[in-house]
């Protein structure tokens, strides 16, 4: 069986976790500007929680943005210090990916719109329909946006759940344009949804080397896809 370390630090939270022999073992704590400092212990804390050294894993999976700038080059490049050191393979998971998987995880609900305040009058966007643990269906790619006529692509007779500080930023201009339900209960990502989405990119073949770890950070990418039919 897998054992899979994930690490984040793309928003305010900071979070490490580690699944292996079918358990999970999860810090994690909003703590802004405290990254640096936290996210090696958490790291040491789920590794000796789990009886495990850093050899003992498989694969590092972390987040890789979008988020703060600082908090994503955090991760991605501990990661790839950790990873390069070990000699492990590692799997980058989408910020918004892993807040939508949480939704699901916690909830069962399967339409999720993930929205993280990006500054500059710009959020963070990506939405998903997820039905299964690990598997994360796009519906808009991830992508950095005005809030104002974002959520178009989207079925307007769906009932979405929405999580993110993006939607408390810009509740108004998000929520006249879709029928969405704001989870207050999950805000950030958490290292456990990036392990579970990691473990399913793993099982896929979809990994890279140590040298191949970069943050994704979609200023320079404002276009979003739409599904076939849409």
């Amino acid at each position: 069986m897998t054992r899979i370390l994930a690490l984040d630090t793309s928003t305010e939270a900071c979070s490490a976790a580690v699944i292996a022999d079918g358990k999970t073992f999860v810090e994690f704590d909003v703590c802004p500007r405290e990254h640096n400092k936290r996210i090696l212990a958490m790291t040491d804390s789920v590794l000796t929680q789990a009886n495990l050294k850093l050899a003992d894993v498989d694969v590092i999976a972390y987040g890789q943005g979008p988020g703060s700038f600082t908090g994503v080059r955090i991760a991605t490049g501990i990661v790839q210090g950790l990873a390069l050191g070990a000699d492990k393979a590692t799997v980058g998971v989408s910020s918004l990916r892993a807040m939508a998987h949480s939704i699901f995880r916690t909830s069962g609900q399967t339409h999720i719109i993930s929205a993280i305040d990006a500054r500059m009058n710009e959020i963070y966007l990506g939405a998903f329909i997820i039905e299964e643990q690990g598997s994360v269906q796009t519906v808009i790619q991830d992508t950095v946006c005005d809030a104002r006529n974002s959520l178009k692509a989207l079925d307007s007779q769906i009932v979405w759940q929405a999580i993110g500080t993006g939607w408390q930023t810009y509740h108004a201009e998000l929520s006249q344009q879709i029928n969405a339900q704001v989870n207050t209960q999950c805000t950030f990502p958490n290292a456990l949804d990036i392990a579970l989405i990691g473990l399913k990119k793993f099982s896929e073949g979809d990994q890279q080397s140590a040298a191949q770890v970069s943050p994704v950070y979609v200023r320079d990418q404002v276009t979003w896809k739409k599904l076939p039919g849409k």
